[in-house]
């Protein structure tokens, strides 16, 4: 048969920028689906050699006729803004179950589901201990995604994924927070953070696709070992920007909106190990300084 008919079949669920760096890097290697709530996307999907399906995560309804269509799915979607409970996964799980069953799913799950580790080096046997109800959703999607995986036989993957940069990505630098003079942390108060270029974690959704074992949890992050405040110094010097001014924590508080805040409650440093050994992924980006070089 014609190569075009051995091609299997992926399913991308919340085709937003990583979807989109994932089509254009691998349009060849596989017959693309992607699902999109908004009828305006439709021709720039097309374009990039995708079938775009319309259908929303928050009406299971309309979703139906994914079930049994794709050997891969990448389920990129984040969930709800509010409440405890993930339901897009959870019926997504549903439709999933009603003809045949995918041979693998990549789940994108967040670091923040480790909560606040102290600044300590965290791997995947790390018991998750999230403090937001946003990571507590998460944590309860990724649990409903690798039972559904255990008990039908499907080879689910979660990666967890820390801050998402990318110099051609939408607020993918720190370029607008430094604009604004945001203040950081002094750098006894300061926190560690993680970062993963768009194109490389484009490329780890892939290869877990392919690569990843059994209902495994992987850290998608890069080799950088920084604290918050010096992502910034850094960032700021690359762009000839002003480096943007120190506060104590609790004048932070009084500053700072909310969301901000919390990811100044939470410091850890990701272990990549099971993502450079099981994975096999070389990065482009080892470090947000070759990241950020490459768009300054």
């Amino acid at each position: 048969m014609p190569s075009r008919f051995r091609k299997e079949r992926v399913l991308v669920l919340g085709c937003g920028d990583v979807g989109v760096r994932m089509l254009k890097a691998q349009r060849s290697q596989g017959r693309w689906l992607a699902l999109t709530s908004s009828p305006a996307r439709v021709p720039e999907l097309r374009a990039l050699g995708a079938t775009p399906l319309v259908g929303n995560l928050d009406k299971p309804q309309t979703l139906r006729r994914l079930a049994g269509l794709a050997q891969r799915v990448v389920y990129l979607a984040p969930p709800p803004s509010d409440g405890w409970t993930d339901l897009r996964a959870l019926a997504m799980t549903r439709i999933l179950r009603l003809r045949s069953a995918p041979n693998s799913v990549v789940y994108a799950s967040t670091s923040g589901v480790y909560g606040d580790c102290k600044g300590e080096r965290v791997d995947e046997t790390r018991a998750p201990a999230p403090q937001t109800p946003r990571a507590q959703r998460r944590v309860q999607a990724e649990y409903a995604m690798r039972f559904w995986g255990r008990s039908s036989a499907v080879r689910v993957s979660v990666v967890r994924i820390p801050g998402i940069y990318a110099p051609d990505r939408d607020g993918g630098t720190p370029q607008s927070r430094l604009s604004k003079g945001t203040p950081v942390l002094f750098p006894a108060d300061d926190v560690y953070t993680n970062h993963i270029h768009a194109d490389d974690l484009a490329r780890a959704c892939w290869r877990a696709l392919w690569l990843g074992l059994p209902q495994r949890v992987y850290n998608v992050s890069d080799h950088s070992e920084l604290k918050m405040g010096d992502y910034f110094d850094l960032a700021a010097d690359l762009y000839g920007m002003p480096r943007p001014p120190r506060v104590s924590r609790s004048t932070a508080r009084a500053q700072l909106p909310v969301m901000l805040l919390s990811f100044m409650d939470e410091s850890r440093r990701l272990v990549n190990t099971r993502m450079v050994q099981e994975l096999r992924l070389v990065l482009r980006y080892p470090t947000v300084h070759t990241g950020l070089v490459s768009g300054a």
